[in-house]
This record gives C-alpha cells, sequence and structure tokens, in this order.
C-alpha cells in the first residue's frame, strides 16, 4: 500500500471524487472540501489517500486544521493495513489532530490505532449521527398550520431558537458574554439565509412553533439541518411537518434526493424522519481523543 499526500484540492478530486460520489450522502463533508465553494484558505489542509498495489484508492483522509480528520473507506469496504499506514504517516510527519469523523466501524477502528486505546480510556464519542436520504416524501399527516419561508419579523427570536439548539445538542457552551456574542453571529447567518428562501417556518395560529433550512448541498442531493422546536411545543408534528415541506420544496427544485443528520441515540427523531420518508444511510461517529 502506498500513502499519498496532495498539495491542492484539485489533485485530491482527480483521484478521489468519482469514489466519494459513490456514496454521496455520506461523503457529503469530503466533496465539500473538494469543491470549496466558500474559497477558503487551502494551503494548511491536509489531504491523503491510501492506496493498494494496484493504485486504487482505499481509503481517503482529510482535515481542516484545527478540526478533526475526516475518514472514508471506499464502499465502506475494511482495508486490512490501511488504517494502520494512515496512522503511522501521520506520526512520522508530526501530524496531530484533535479526534476523527466518519462511518462508526472505521472511526473506532481508526482511532484505537492512534490512540492505542479504548474508548473511555483512551478516546470518547463526541456525537453519534444517523445519516439519512429521502428520495421521495411519504404521505402522512401533517401538523395543524402552515409553512412559510423566513422573514424579517423572524429575526427576533429564531437567532434564540438556533443558539438553544446548539446547547440542547451538546455542541457549544457558552458564558454570558459568549452567549451575546453568539446571538450577533447566528442573527448575521440568519440574515444571509433570508435572501435564499430555503429556511421554513412552520406556524401554527399564527404564532411560529418549529423551523428548518437548507444548508450543505452536494452534486445531486440537499442537506437539512436546523430543525429546531421549542421545549414545549415538542410531540405535536410540527418539526415532522417543517422538515417534510421544506424536503418537497428542494426536490421541486431539482435535487434529486435530500439528505440529514439526527441523533444515533435519539429512536423518537429518528423515528419522525423515518416517517417522512428518510432511510438509513450509515451511523456517523465523532470520536474525539483524549
Amino acid at each position: 500500500m502506498k500513502f499519498t499526500r496532495y498539495d491542492s484540492i484539485d489533485a485530491l478530486g482527480a483521484d478521489t471524487l468519482e469514489i466519494l460520489m459513490e456514496n454521496e450522502v455520506q461523503n457529503n463533508l469530503l466533496i465539500s472540501f473538494i469543491r470549496n465553494e466558500r474559497n477558503a484558505k487551502t494551503s494548511d489542509w491536509i489531504l491523503t489517500t491510501i492506496k493498494d498495489d494496484y493504485g486504487k484508492v482505499v481509503l481517503t483522509a482529510c482535515c481542516t486544521p484545527p478540526f478533526n480528520l475526516v475518514v472514508y473507506e471506499t464502499g465502506n469496504i475494511p482495508q486490512e493495513g490501511a488504517a494502520e499506514l494512515l496512522a503511522k504517516e501521520f506520526k512520522e510527519l508530526g501530524i496531530t489532530i484533535p479526534g476523527c469523523l466518519g462511518e462508526k466501524n472505521l472511526a473506532h477502528r481508526f482511532a484505537k490505532i492512534w490512540t492505542g486505546g479504548s474508548e473511555g480510556e483512551a478516546y470518547d464519542v463526541y456525537v453519534s449521527m444517523n445519516c439519512m436520504q429521502l428520495d421521495e416524501i411519504s404521505d402522512f399527516k401533517r401538523a395543524s398550520g402552515n409553512s412559510r419561508p423566513l422573514a424579517e419579523t423572524d429575526l427576533y427570536y429564531v437567532p434564540y431558537w438556533e443558539t438553544a439548539f446548539e446547547l440542547e445538542c451538546g455542541v457549544a457552551h457558552f458564558t454570558f458574554n459568549e452567549f451575546t456574542e453568539k446571538l450577533l453571529k447566528q442573527t448575521d447567518s440568519v440574515r444571509h439565509r433570508m435572501d435564499s428562501g430555503n429556511h421554513f417556518i412552520w406556524e401554527d395560529g399564527g404564532s411560529p412553533v418549529s423551523q428548518a433550512y437548507n444548508h450543505r448541498n452536494t452534486e445531486n442531493g440537499a442537506g437539512i439541518g436546523g430543525v429546531y422546536t421549542p421545549q414545549h411545543l415538542r410531540g405535536k408534528g410540527y418539526g415532522a411537518s417543517v422538515v417534510a415541506q421544506l424536503s418537497a420544496h428542494l426536490l421541486s427544485k431539482g435535487h434529486k434526493f435530500c439528505f440529514l443528520f439526527a441523533d444515533a441515540k435519539n429512536p423518537i427523531s429518528n423515528g419522525i424522519y423515518h416517517k417522512i420518508g428518510y432511510y438509513d444511510v450509515c451511523v456517523y461517529d465523532e470520536i474525539r481523543f483524549k
């Protein structure tokens, strides 16, 4: 096997894009690196592959410091020795990584190789996500109310919803000053989204009760995120309804499918998405090294 490090996203894409597209939803993050639609500075990105003796890419691994290493085995087929070689080369190059992100089995296998230890001892699962895809909307009863695109008048509460979403998911913790700064940044992000028409609010009786929006897209798919319903309004089908309406809207715009990531440990949210027509692609684990 051979380790290859690339000096550009174009070179990486030439070797891997076709392979990554075979599992487009699962690899949406790696594909987004190659597309680099935000024109981010890439000079410090770590772009690598492991190829077999015939020159075929069997493992793709990329990191945009200071974030986690994202890993993918071609076809999700384990390749003996590939993860070991990747870890060995990274350590010889002096590359440090805080954790890894990828299909559950691969992520844990690499974490054990990298740390030399076991879960709980040498590394922790920060979040486990169910990667899901929808090709067509199922016929199910919507909640009372209706959906509409985000409007200027929604700016007084949506930044609070999105900050609350991050806190509930455990992906952020804020001091009071950090919280106020976060709200200002969220307001800018929400305002930027307004022009796209792809941020939906569900209203019931004229009051906003839930939201969802389109974020990262792939060549053929539309990603959905930011699904949030305030706690006292849950259990009424608002979240399922707004996701269904947004999904239908995105499919009508020409996307071949929609995708999202749900908490793999939350059977309620997973069941809601299944009811809409989403199906499981894989479990995606984010692992942090101790």
